[in-house]
This record gives structure tokens, C-alpha cells and sequence, in this order.
């Protein structure tokens, strides 16, 4: 797909590494240019800010089964999940899919449809997968691995959201029903294999020692998700699982600031001012200078909520708090070429109206990804 022609946006407010202001800035070939070549376009009235660059979202799930059970295309449904990022200001979008003995689209089959999906995509923004994988599950761990390297897949998060405290008191865990329905197994049979894998726990360390030996030796980025404390954050971190996602209290969190991984927060924690589950505030660890990265998590307008939300509680200024859900989150995983507006970057954007701060354009690597209202005429014009 060919990018726009060259065009230089002009009277916009810039939102910059160094701060906020007014200036022009130039587009051509796909990249942000040095100088004012290409035909004007006047956003007067407009914010100009990098393209949203989202780690981690799984709100597509509700694009590609919209219903239990009514799993659809998952083509059609990437590019509806599309539609929505790019309406929404993303112009990069991690897809958190989890490797999972809950079954259904958390399951392995559907990890692997997935994949094949995205592989023959072709959508605007910048689509990438993100393995969520449940360690207890040792026995697929083979099967995790080749879905890693025949899909190209360079970020893999470890998770145990296995009902151990449940299991361990020999009660029922909650939510079996509607899981064993996902998973096409009985309650019964459901409950079984979760008991044989919560009694294989101790198996678990060396399995993944040896699996994420594997993975950091062919360059692929890992992380921990839901952290509860100093101690699995260590642990994680010495399989070579450096980033740390989602850390449950404030002591997780800041020991992984201190020992200097990177740490990853839900932008809607910080929009509602605090966890729905009664977990650490974002918003407090942010002012303790804690995070590098905030991410949509279930929402896709939370970062850009968020930004707001910290910019105007005082928290830090607009373009550190925008620099949250853009260059932050490219520092993170590496990619140079994104985050923010520099000649030579990605002609990524995210256009916003100055007063209503709603989505009025969103660019992705210099081709329109969403365009409305008033913004469309000045484009076309």
C-alpha cells in the first residue's frame, strides 16, 4: 500500500520529546522529514502527537468472538479490530494472546489460528503478537516454541493465573463452569486437569529455565505479568523475563524499577484513578516515578485517556505523559524507528481535534488509518 504523497502539516500543536508547541512538521515516503516540503496542510486547531504504540491489548477478543462460542473469521475480524486502533489513535498494537489451559480463544489451537490470521493480514497499523503463556502448562511448552518461531513472534509474557489457593484447599475454583465450557471439557474433566496441573507445580522452574534459555538465545524480548512480589520478579528476571507487566503491589513494582527492567502499567488503572481489583494505583507509582509504558490492557481508548488524565491532574507534563504510550513503549521492545516526531521516524500520528481531544486522524507509517469531520476536508482540500 503506497503512503500518502508528500504533505506538510502546518499551525499544528506539536507534541515534541522536548515539549509541546507550535510548528510544521513534513511527511513523504512513509517517514517524517526535516523541512517543509509537500503540499500544506493547514490544523490549525489540532494536536499532533506520535502514533500510540500499545504492548499490550486483548480487546480484539471481542472482535474475533463476539459472542461465547461464536468464534468468527479471524481475518474479518483483524480488520475490524483495525478499524478500531486506528480509530483510537494506535498506529502500533501488541496483541496479548494467551497460550492457555483455559481453552476456547485462550487455547492453543486458537493461538495458532491467530497467528495464521495476522500473517496474512494486511492492515493499516502495525500489528504484532505477544504470547501469553501460562507456565503450568510444561507439557505444550514444545508446542508454545514452534508457534514462537514459525509466527515470528519476539515477545512472550510468562503467566500462572492457575487457581492454585483453590486447588490446594481442595475446593471448586470459581469461574470452572464457564471455563470448562470454553475449553470443550466437562466441568468434571476440567476440574481434573487443573488438579494435575497444580500438583505438577514443582516441575514448573526448570522446565522454564530451559524454555526461556531457548528464547532469550534467538532474541526474543519476555516478561511477567501480574507480579505480587520482589521475590517472583527476581525470579522472572533471572530466566532473562525483564519486563515487568502489570505488578500487582507497590513493592513488585518498584523492586523491578530498581534492578532497572522496564515496567508496565494498564492505562485504564490511571483513567479510573486506581485498580478495579483493589491492586496498586498506577497513577501512585507513576508519580514515584515508576513506569515506563502505559497500555491499553481491555480498552482501546484508555492511552489516550490516560495521557490527558495525567497531564491534567498535574501528575507531569502533556508530552512525558504522552510519551507514556509512544516513545516509552518503543524504548521498551527497541523499535528506533517509532514514538516520536523526528525526521527519519515512522510517519506514525495520531492527530487529535485541540479542544474535544477526540481522534481526528490517525497516519500509520504515512498511509490514513481513520479521518473525520472537519479534519477530512483540510486533507482532501
Amino acid at each position: 500500500m503506497t503512503p500518502l504523497p508528500p504533505l506538510c502539516l502546518k499551525n499544528a500543536t506539536l507534541i515534541r520529546p522536548e515539549g509541546v508547541g507550535q510548528g510544521f512538521l513534513s511527511l513523504a515516503g512513509g517517514r517524517i522529514l526535516d523541512g517543509t516540503a509537500g503540499r500544506a496542510v493547514d490544523l490549525s486547531g489540532f494536536i499532533v502527537a506520535p502514533g500510540i504504540v500499545d504492548l499490550h491489548g486483548d480487546g480484539f477478543e471481542r472482535h474475533l468472538a463476539p459472542r461465547r462460542g461464536a468464534l468468527s473469521d479471524p481475518g474479518a475480524g483483524l480488520d475490524a479490530l483495525d478499524a478500531e486502533l486506528a480509530a483510537n489513535g494506535i498506529t502500533t498494537a501488541v496483541l496479548a494472546q494467551f497460550f492457555s489451559w483455559e481453552g476456547g480463544m485462550r487455547g492453543p489451537d486458537f493461538a495458532e489460528a491467530l497467528a495464521q490470521a495476522l500473517a496474512k493480514a494486511r492492515p493499516l497499523t502495525d500489528m504484532h503478537l505477544q504470547l501469553r503463556l501460562e507456565v503450568n502448562l510444561q507439557a505444550e511448552y514444545d508446542r508454545a516454541l514452534r508457534l514462537i518461531r514459525a509466527a515470528g513472534i519476539g515477545y512472550v509474557v510468562f503467566n500462572d493465573h492457575l487457581p492454585h489457593k483453590a486447588l490446594a484447599a481442595g475446593k471448586r475454583p470459581p469461574r470452572l463452569t464457564g471455563q470448562a465450557l470454553k475449553s470443550g471439557r466437562s466441568p468434571q474433566a476440567h476440574l481434573a486437569h487443573l488438579q494435575d496441573l497444580h500438583a505438577r507445580r514443582a516441575e514448573v522452574p526448570a522446565a522454564l529455565a530451559a524454555l526461556a534459555a531457548t528464547l532469550r538465545s534467538e532474541g526474543v524480548r519476555m516478561g511477567s505479568h501480574d507480579d505480587p512480589d520482589p521475590a517472583v520478579r527476581a525470579g522472572f528476571r533471572a530466566f532473562g523475563a525483564d519486563i515487568a507487566e502489570f505488578p500487582v503491589t507497590a513493592e513488585a513494582a518498584r523492586a523491578a524499577r530498581d534492578a532497572g527492567d522496564p515496567v508496565i502499567l494498564g492505562a485504564p488503572n490511571v483513567g479510573r484513578g486506581g485498580s478495579h481489583d483493589g491492586r496498586v494505583s498506577a497513577r501512585d507509582l507513576l508519580a514515584r516515578g515508576i513506569g515506563d509504558a502505559l497500555v491499553s490492557d481491555y480498552h482501546y481508548p484508555a492511552p489516550r485517556q490516560a495521557a490527558f488524565a495525567l497531564a491534567d491532574a498535574g501528575t507531569m507534563p502533556l508530552h512525558r505523559a504522552w510519551a507514556l504510550i509512544s516513545a516509552g513503549p518503543a524504548r521498551v521492545m527497541g523499535w528506533a524507528d517509532r514514538g516520536r516526531l523526528a525526521p527519519g521516524a515512522r510517519a506514525d500520528l495520531t492527530i487529535l481535534d485541540a479542544t474535544t481531544r477526540r481522534v481526528a486522524a490517525t497516519i500509520a507509517g504515512g498511509r490514513i488509518g481513520f479521518l473525520r469531520g472537519d479534519l477530512a476536508g483540510r486533507f482532501l482540500g
